[in-house]
């Protein structure tokens, strides 16, 4: 309970902070310690060191502190002193001021269309977090395309706004797992502190939300409700390439999070270099703590995934049938969750096992199979044909720059479109080792954060592979 009082204290001196200049917080907030808080009393006790503090405060700050007493810890607070007289033997002596609630307000002056102050916004009321508390950490199965932005998450959520991944930028393909990994870190930094105020909300909504308070002439208000999240998760940011408006007062809620240190995450379908139409000054905050790409699932995991929820949800399903489901969902966990749920239903209704004749009825039906899937050859050929190098150039042992690059972009793509592993892709491109294989995917992933031309040119090495049969 104590813990609970300092933590409502400590939200007293930030308010104080954003209203005063650093000197006079210094000066006058910063040697005050907190003492205790009775709630039965409604009496708050702090410690200052010197009568001409107390003097001081009460003269130039009544106000201020006021303010913010009523809005952490509610209306009718007694706020006491307890005067240090005589540092050299311990002596004290408590001073009690008016109680909050018995001071008539003084009239609030019009503000015309100046930026009203924190604390003239409205107090933070209980704050429902819009999250999906079905998508956790616990079912958020890790693998090897997914370990490092689940592991960044679980650090983020018990130690959110304190690490250097802040702004925690998020991106891959459609059902890949990005809104179950911001909903995870979410619900948890909301099981660890309860207290603070996480939000999720999907660009659409926040567009939408933009759009209502300006119409009505609160944009102020929408903007100061923000301002006091703690934990911001904004999921498929890529809908704001074209809204301006919104872009400009995100900008202004971003930065305003980030000098006072709480924690943004930001999901997309594409890396910041990929979002045509976001100003640079925006891109590069998204840029400033940590990208991380979260890929499709290789079938390992998807067998993990399917496992997985088999056991959640009591069902059976033979393992030839999950293999064949995991190879076939395009790497895709909402198509494996659909065919899952799909085959569920079929099995009640027609009181039927899950088989595989089941599963290929079903599967037909809910994923779209790629009857031409691409080769290594076919990667190569694409790839050489866009840089105008031959395929025997690429197999070979040579360490010239441009067909080494040619080559870290054939594994790349190899490893992003084939099933195989690391080590057949090494072995078919050249009879390389895996690790030459991973270091491939690795330089080629963090140019294309960096270069936007080198990323253009593998957007469209990617289209000639869509038009591929």
């Amino acid at each position: 309970m104590v813990k609970r009082y300092q933590a409502l204290w400590d939200q007293c001196l930030e308010l104080i902070k954003s209203n005063v200049t650093e000197q006079q917080y210094k000066t006058w907030f910063a040697p005050i310690v907190f003492e205790s808080f009775s709630e039965e009393n409604r009496t708050l006790l702090v410690q200052i060191p010197s009568q001409y503090v107390y003097e001081y405060l009460e003269q130039y700050y009544e106000g201020l502190l006021r303010k913010v007493l009523s809005r952490c810890f509610g209306e009718g607070v007694v706020l006491t002193y307890r005067v240090m007289v005589d540092k050299s033997h311990n002596l004290s002596q408590d001073v009690q001021t008016t109680p909050s609630a018995a001071i008539d307000p003084s009239p609030v002056a019009p503000r015309g269309n100046k930026s009203p102050t924190i604390l003239d916004a409205a107090m933070p009321s209980d704050l429902n977090p819009c999250l999906d508390l079905h998508k956790t950490f616990q079912n958020f199965i890790e693998g090897d395309s997914n370990k490092l932005p689940r592991s960044v998450g679980m650090s983020i959520a018990e130690h959110p706004g304190e690490t250097t991944f802040n702004p925690f930028f998020i991106y891959g393909p459609s059902g890949c797992g990005k809104t179950h990994l911001i909903n995870a870190i979410g619900a948890k930094c909301k099981e660890l502190f309860p207290q603070k105020r996480v939000l999720y909300v999907s660009a659409r909504l926040f567009q939408v939300q933009f759009v209502n308070a300006t119409c009505k002439n609160h944009i102020n208000d929408f903007i100061n409700f923000y301002q006091t999240i703690d934990v911001l998760i904004v999921d498929d940011i890529q809908e704001w390439a074209t809204a301006s408006k919104t872009l400009d007062t995100f900008f202004h809620i971003f930065n305003h999070l980030f000098r006072n240190r709480k924690q943004i995450i930001l999901a997309s379908d594409r890396p910041p270099v990929d979002l045509v139409g976001m100003k640079d000054r925006l891109l590069t905050r998204f840029s400033c703590g940590l990208i991380a790409e979260l890929e499709k699932p290789n079938i390992a995991l998807c067998v993990d995934i399917l496992n997985s929820k088999c056991c959640r949800d009591g069902l059976k399903i033979p393992e030839d049938v999950i293999r064949y489901i995991a190879g076939t969902a395009n790497g895709s966990v909402r198509d494996l969750e659909g065919v899952v749920n799909s085959l569920l239903a079929y099995s009640v209704v027609y009181n039927c096992n899950i088989d595989m004749r089941l599963a290929e009825r079903v599967i037909k039906r809910a994923v779209k199979i790629d009857n031409h899937p691409l080769t290594i050859d076919d990667i190569i050929d694409k790839v050489c044909n866009h840089y105008n190098v031959t395929h025997q150039q690429v197999l070979s042992r040579s360490r010239k720059r441009d067909i080494v690059t040619v080559r870290q972009i054939s594994m790349y793509f190899a490893q992003k479109y084939t099933k195989m592993p690391a080590s057949r892709i090494g072995q078919l491109i050249g009879n390389r080792d895996h690790s030459t294989v991973l270091h491939s995917c690795t330089t080629v992933e963090q140019r294309m954060k960096i270069d936007k031309v080198f990323a253009e040119e593998l957007n469209s090495i990617e289209h000639t592979f869509k038009l591929k049969g």
